[in-house]
């Protein structure tokens, strides 16, 4: 009887971390941070991300917004260059619930010749990754990427690029240990 009780709440942890933005992190560990005042946006590296311009847009300005928040601005000759790129991928999860009787999680004795049932959830999955170059030097500095599920519906696209840009640029700067 406990496992009958147990279920639904797991079943809603797995429903709800499918919906949650996993962030990373990478930097060189021998860059100073607070040195960056200023951004720009790398206009030649965001130019061959292939995704639609209007969601190009919602990530750029989803960026703008949360490095602003952070004391950035953006000016003509940065401290820093910020890029951006995408995957995209079509994940398919396949579950069987068994409705029979018998011991455990396997495969019971049902009256209705294993009976149960199978579900099959169809969504996309995509990464993004925000690069942060020193402009002078012209090499990466700090790397977030933020990986989801996306929607294809345009009323919630920008809450849920804020939200994968929020989480990301959270990370930023790096917290020496």
């Amino acid at each position: 009887m406990k496992t009958l009780k147990i279920l639904p709440l797991l079943l809603l942890f797995v429903l709800a971390s499918c919906n949650a933005v996993r962030v990373n992190s990478d930097y060189d560990k021998k860059v100073d941070f607070t040195q960056f005042k200023t951004f720009a946006f790398y206009k030649s590296g965001i130019d061959k991300v292939e995704i639609s311009d209007l969601d190009k847009k919602r990530i750029l300005h989803s960026i703008d917004d949360a490095l602003t928040a952070k004391g950035f601005t953006k000016s003509e000759n940065p401290d820093i260059l910020v890029n951006i790129f995408t995957k995209e991928r079509e994940q398919v999860d396949v579950n069987r619930f068994n409705s029979g009787w018998g011991y455990g999680w396997g495969y019971g004795w049902n009256p209705y010749l294993w009976g149960g049932s199978t579900t099959v959830n169809r969504y996309t999955e995509g990464t993004l990754y925000i690069d942060l170059i020193d402009a002078k030097k012209k090499e990466l500095i700090w790397q977030g990427e933020g990986e989801g599920v996306l929607t294809k519906d345009t009323n919630k696209k920008d809450e849920k690029i804020k939200e994968f840009v929020t989480k990301i640029l959270e990370q930023y700067p790096p917290k020496k240990k």
